[in-house]
């Protein structure tokens, strides 16, 4: 049996309760296993990434795959998608921004900066649970991921 450090880490960067409950409700009935970290903020997720703060010292563990919301309170979730496709040895994760916002600049922006998709958090829970079936799918099981 795996143990959580062989497990593929997914970074959920989330402040709203709400979303983050329902991404857990809908990631439950899938058949990977897997071990997720929740950052609350955006300057949570850089020390989390960057092992600084709270986390310095603590070995590093880059995740397999990134959700990450744009609307966060502080360091927003542009500046951490900025942050980490600008890192040399964190550029490689993929980055999937899961966001409120169907802005056409948010969308550009992001893909600019470097995201790997770009999901509109859809409003019923129905489709949100099939969005994230679907993420689920495709980044934790279909897709080849590099080795961390």
């Amino acid at each position: 049996m795996a143990t959580p450090h062989n497990l593929p880490l997914l970074l959920i960067v989330e402040d709203s309760d709400t979303d983050y409950a329902m991404t857990m409700r809908s990631l439950r009935d899938s058949s990977i296993q897997r071990d997720i970290v929740r950052c609350v903020h955006g300057e949570d997720a850089l020390d989390y990434l960057f092992g600084r703060g709270e986390y310095a010292g603590q070995p590093p563990r880059h995740p397999a795959v990134i959700l990450l919301d744009l609307n966060l309170p502080g360091t927003n979730g542009r500046e951490v998608l900025r942050e980490v496709k600008q890192d040399p040895l964190l550029k490689m994760i993929p980055v999937i921004v899961f966001s409120t916002s169907s802005s056409p600049t948010d969308i550009e922006t992001s893909y600019q900066h470097g995201a790997n998709s770009y999901i509109v958090k859809p409003i019923s829970f129905t489709l949100f649970a099939h969005a994230m079936k679907t993420f689920d799918d495709y980044w934790l099981q279909v897709v080849t991921l590099p080795h961390r």
